[in-house]
């Protein structure tokens, strides 16, 4: 194993599960660090300064939704939810309480591996996104000093809420963003439930970015959860 690699905490109280992810971690050469309990979650984040946080949602003293916005309070290192609970309700309460990414069980390693490299890559930019003067994603660029995007050599003009949208996404790529972080952000705390918002002015954003807006390349629907801007 790689002594140098980066350092995962994996919360997860199924032995099993335990000893997948770390034969399937330390083989890719990063350093794995485990927890059973959320307690002990929160002792080994604390401590440990872990790179990346993989974890459980059924811990045997409490939810990981509990453990994860108690992290969230002092820290924004990484979390991407492993769990078997596979309903849309279960992964917009994870992502609204602060995770990165929520995997599904079973998932294979290839599949987490992938997941890993986004959260590392998002918590490596998302830092210099805020304050990088101009986002470039494959044709589009955003040119946040003079408020211009342009897709190849395209101007694209913007509504000031279309705008507010693309870059809200495009300094969080790569990383799912729920319907309700979105109308926070953008609307306001008192629009939250008015989901239907993002849908309508997501449809006008992808018409004027999208080479194909009913096959989006760049702005993606997560199912019953909401939007990622692919990297």
């Amino acid at each position: 194993m790689n002594q140098k690699g980066p350092l995962v905490l994996v919360v997860e109280d199924e032995l099993q599960m335990r000893r997948f992810l770390r034969a399937s971690m330390s083989a890719h050469g990063y350093r794995v660090a485990e927890s059973v309990t959320g307690a002990d979650a929160m002792a080994a984040a604390s401590a440990g300064n872990p790179d990346v946080i993989l974890l459980d949602l059924g811990l045997p003293d409490g939810d990981g939704i509990d453990v994860l916005r108690r992290i969230r309070e002092w820290s924004q290192v990484p979390v991407i939810v492993i769990s078997a609970r596979g309903r849309d309700d279960d992964k917009v309460a994870a992502l609204d309480g602060g995770a990165d990414d929520y995997l599904t069980k079973p998932f294979s390693v290839d599949e987490l591996l992938a997941r890993v490299r986004v959260a590392f890559r998002h918590a490596m930019s998302a830092r210099a996104a805020r304050d990088e003067p101009v986002l470039e994603f494959r044709n589009l660029r955003i040119d946040l000093v003079r408020r211009e995007v342009n897709v190849g050599d395209r101007a694209v003009h913007l509504t000031p809420i279309e705008y507010k949208l693309l870059v809200l996404l495009a300094q969080h790529a790569g990383r799912v963003l729920t319907h309700r972080q979105i109308i926070r952000e953008v609307w306001g705390a008192t629009y939250v439930g008015q989901t239907h918002y993002v849908r309508v002015h997501m449809a006008e954003l992808r018409k004027k970015i999208e080479e194909d807006p009913a096959r989006p390349r760049l702005l993606v629907t997560e199912p019953g959860v909401g939007y990622r801007l692919r990297e």
